[in-house]
């Protein structure tokens, strides 16, 4: 593990030097723009759309007493997008997408010897190859949950419209009830938090891998895990940290 945390900061240090180039790095963030985040919308929709549907479902079925007002759906359903399964569910379905890929790419450009050309040619491939990827997780995945928590509420407001559990006046006076911005505050924080967890650890995972294409599918695997593991044990702090 020391030894681990020893290479990950090192990688890290290299990483984020100034890039030697601007407009190649320009290009590569461009690049990373589409493969990281408008690639990943599709999941995203369908993903948020039904859990928001399924949230207001289950709130509403288990609403028994008299004296519980309809009007908690909409409040429950938002406070359950915005505040986790926005940030960090989708940010560990991210991982399981984005990060295999990014640990996949590089790792496979490890075996096949490109990481060492690219060093031949005095070009730092820790900045050239995963400070794109860090960048752009970091500036759109924000976009990307922010969109999550627009689908969810609205996937609970037809849920709810279409089953006539719930009215639309009763749903949307919920979700105007009791609201602090300062929750959406707290959700963009976890998310930059995780988008930075999930492009730098799966970076390192593929950076440093050894072997050919069976240690490449491992390393995809393991960025998976160990970018997961540490979004669950980042949020308790955040959540800590933030909110309590």
């Amino acid at each position: 593990m020391l030894r681990m945390l020893g290479e990950y900061l090192v990688l890290m240090f290299a990483t984020f030097k100034r890039p030697d180039k601007g407009p190649v790095f320009r290009r590569q963030l461009m690049i990373e723009f589409m493969g990281l985040g408008v690639d990943s919308f599709g999941i995203v929709i369908i993903i948020s759309v039904f859990t928001g549907a399924i949230v207001a479902l289950q709130t509403a079925y288990n609403i028994d007493s008299p004296l519980i007002p309809l009007t908690m759906v909409g409040f429950t359903t938002r406070q359950m997008m915005i505040l986790e399964f926005s940030p960090t569910i989708i940010s560990l379905i991210l991982a399981g997408k984005v990060g295999s890929r990014i640990a996949s790419e590089i790792g496979t450009m490890r075996v096949t010897e490109q990481i060492d050309a690219l060093r031949v040619m005095g070009v730092n491939p820790a900045n050239y190859l995963i400070l794109p990827k860090i960048t752009a997780s970091m500036l759109f995945n924000p976009v990307l949950i922010i969109f999550s928590m627009v689908l969810g509420i609205a996937g609970g407001w037809a849920a709810c419209v279409i089953s006539g559990l719930v009215t639309s006046t009763d749903y949307i006076a919920g979700l105007r009830s009791w609201f602090e911005p300062y929750t959406v505050t707290y959700a963009i924080i976890k998310t930059l938090v995780f988008a930075f967890i999930i492009a730098s650890v799966s970076g390192y995972l593929g950076y440093y891998i050894k072997g050919g294409s069976v240690e490449v599918g491992a390393a995809s695997t393991k960025a998976v895990v160990y970018s997961s593991i540490l979004i669950i044990f980042f949020d308790l702090i955040l959540t800590q940290l933030l909110l309590v």
